[in-house]
């Protein structure tokens, strides 16, 4: 697993892909944090907040993620790599783990510049120093929670074309559907909408971001993420067999 993680890391930083998708996460952040006018902009908030980096992020990792992800098995497939790959004296598990956690390695790289942003809200407090650090920490922990489910979306939706725009496209509607479609069709059931909210990843991000972590939210995410990383084994068993 280690080498297919090394592979990937080397070939996202290998090309312009690592560090145009690091630039891109921190320059679209930062204008609509700090720069246009908005409902994120944290200057003319009046508040020492995050909360509108935290509100942003994910969607704007909807985006970015399944660009990431769209060519980890897609492109094998399209260049006829894929069946060397399974050569490979490793287990298909290892083979999927690896491109998964290069993947999420590469989006945590990107999130950690956004740091400077809890220094800046610190020093913006008033008085200095003025912000909760409980809620922000767990927030960050949600992210990671959420860069997760996102990867493990976008790797197996590339299992599933050769294209990786398709793949891109797939990947884009699954997160999007996981993550505000639950509640957009629990505000249609009636009774059942506290249990059909439970379902998406929203409902559990905001759980986590108040500063808690339940067992229950850590719980829902892992389980998306292997979820999706069973399905990817399973179709890459089918291209094997």
């Amino acid at each position: 697993m280690k080498s297919i993680l090394l592979r990937e890391i080397k070939s996202f930083f290998g090309s312009p892909i690592g560090y145009l998708v690091i630039a891109i996460f921190l320059l679209l952040n930062g204008l609509f944090l700090w720069v246009f006018e908005g409902d994120f902009n944290i200057l003319n908030s009046g508040y020492a907040d995050l909360g509108p980096f935290f509100t942003l992020a994910p969607w704007i990792l909807i985006f970015l993620i399944p660009a990431v992800t769209m060519r980890s098995f897609s492109d094998e497939k399209k260049q006829g790599t894929i069946e060397l790959l399974l050569t490979k004296p490793l287990s298909v598990w290892q083979i999927v783990n690896g491109k998964f956690f290069g993947a999420f390695l590469l989006i945590i790289i990107a999130l950690v510049p956004t740091l400077i942003y809890v220094y800046a809200i610190y020093g913006l407090g008033f008085p200095e120093g003025n912000i909760d650090m409980g809620s922000t920490i767990g927030s960050y922990f949600g992210l990671l929670f959420l860069i997760g489910g996102y990867t493990a979306i976008g790797i197996f939706t590339s299992t599933l074309s050769d294209n990786q725009i398709v793949a891109f496209i797939l990947s884009v509607f699954l997160c999007f559907v996981f993550y505000f479609g639950f509640e957009g069709i629990a505000s249609f059931a009636g009774e059942f909408s506290p249990v059909v909210a439970n379902l998406g990843m929203d409902y559990h991000f905001k759980s986590i971001s108040r500063g808690v972590i339940d067992t229950r939210d850590i719980i829902y995410f892992i389980s998306i993420a292997l979820l999706f990383l069973s399905l990817t084994v399973f179709k890459i068993k089918s291209l094997k067999w």
